[in-house]
């Protein structure tokens, strides 16, 4: 095999691998057809189209007898019929130790102005597959996030999936890079897709502000195209996985998977897919689970990846079909709800729809048993919310909600947690505080 100076290796298909090129016959908006490489490419495979500004770069969606249909990664496509068109084989990078601080586009190209990137001497294919099941290790020991409300509710574990659901506005990015601090990961990949480019500035400047030195963090704004915002997940979890295979804990970010699933819709709208549900075509479906189980444990012996995905749920509708696929496929969920956030309570987590699958590997026995407790707690008091505003609640006529009337409004005042307050050590100790506080008689 040889590599490309666009980062593209050249992978043998079953004609003898020569310089094969093909000939533009059709341009759209959205895509445009080559004829003449039918034979010699696989669905996946890029096509460079050289120019005297230099390669325009695609990738071939759908192959037919005559032609194939390629969608450029660029916005704007300036090549005509009749233009040259070549083969290129599948995308891949080689990532190094030397790419933790700095800031990559989708094609693991350097876009922070630090000069050029060194790259190590081991392939990684951004489609890689994930670890073979019944080789994998099993999860690992409990993760700190340093965030009490997910620390005490829905705690992490090394090697777990999580997914952060939310409208827009009700604070994933922030929460997102709360976590990214975490000091229980040796390695921080964060994939930024679609956000506002304004907003990668603010994060790195602010949110990650002195915590750096561990972080590889993948661009693709929402003003690129859909090819890069498509790219730039994988990207980000071929990185993970070379740091993983090292030995490494990794804590890899993607923000937000939904702005893939919408990339991943117009690419398959593209090849002619059908839209099945709610315009998304059947190969989103299958897309979203094969990176999503790349991240995890990996070949027994070696690190994991601890893998956090924001949704963004359209109209706070939880019950979104991508919103959906995702909640199946991770092993839990955390909900951010638009009225606690309108409380002025943040991290504004809902802690009676959110869940951790692996929450019992991370408490011990107390602490699994006082969480039972409050979540009961919790629920009585929301449940009996508009009894109370009414006036319809006595006190002394219920013990138990009496109880939950004293102590859940303490319990959301030790969850409430800025980006720029001090990470939580020991969550359990902080919240027995705010409790014993809040019964002591005032002076």
């Amino acid at each position: 095999m040889s590599r490309s100076d666009s980062g593209f290796e050249i992978a043998p298909l079953d004609a003898p691998c020569l310089d094969i090129s093909g000939q533009i016959v059709d341009v759209s908006p959205q895509s445009f057809r080559v004829a003449g490489l039918s034979r010699f490419v696989r669905l996946g495979d890029c096509i460079a189209c050289p120019g005297s500004d230099g390669e325009e770069l695609g990738e071939v969606v759908r192959i037919e007898a005559d032609a194939l249909t390629v969608k450029p990664f660029g916005n704007r496509f300036d090549r005509g019929v009749k233009a040259p068109a070549r083969r290129l084989g599948r995308f891949s990078l080689a990532p190094c130790e030397a790419w933790k601080g700095r800031v990559l586009n989708a094609f693991g190209m350097p876009c922070d102005g630090a000069g050029p990137l060194a790259t190590g001497d081991e392939e990684r294919y951004a489609d890689a597959p994930p670890p073979p099941a019944l080789r994998r290790g099993r999860v690992g020991d409990p993760v700190p996030t340093g965030v009490r409300a997910i620390d005490i509710f829905t705690p992490l574990v090394k090697g777990q999936r999580i997914g952060i659901f939310a409208g827009s506005g009700v604070g994933k990015s922030t929460l997102m890079g709360m976590l990214a601090r975490a000091e229980g990961f040796d390695t921080v990949v964060m994939a930024l897709v679609g956000e506002r480019g304004r907003e990668v500035r603010e994060f790195l400047e602010e949110s990650m502000a002195g915590d750096l030195a561990k972080l590889v963090t993948i661009v693709a704004t929402g003003d690129e195209s859909p090819m890069m915002r498509r790219l730039a997940p994988r990207t980000a979890t071929a990185v993970a996985e070379y740091f993983r295979d090292r030995g490494e804990n990794v804590l890899l970010i993607v923000d937000s998977i939904t702005r893939l699933a919408h990339a991943a819709r117009d690419v398959a709208l593209a090849a002619g897919e059908p839209p099945v549900a709610r315009g998304y075509p059947p190969s989103v479906f299958s897309e979203l689970p094969q990176l999503l189980e790349r991240a995890g444990p990996g070949l027994e012996g070696s690190g994991t990846i601890t893998g956090v995905f924001s949704v963004l749920v359209d109209g706070d509708d939880h019950n979104d079909p991508i919103a959906d696929a995702i909640r199946g496929t991770l092993d839990g969920h955390i909900v951010l709800d638009r009225a606690i956030a309108e409380q002025g309570r943040f991290p504004a987590v809902d802690v009676l729809k959110s869940i951790s699958r692996l929450a019992e590997r991370a408490w011990n026995e107390q602490e699994r048993e006082l969480v039972v407790r409050l979540r009961g707690m919790i629920s009585r008091f929301e449940d009996t919310r508009d009894l109370r505003l009414l006036g319809g609640y006595q006190r002394g006529s219920d013990q138990t909600l009496d109880q939950a009337v004293d102590l859940v409004p303490l319990v959301y005042e030790s969850l409430v947690q800025g980006p720029r307050d001090e990470s939580s050590k020991a969550p359990f100790t902080d919240l027995s505080r705010r409790l014993k506080k809040g019964f002591e008689p005032a002076t």
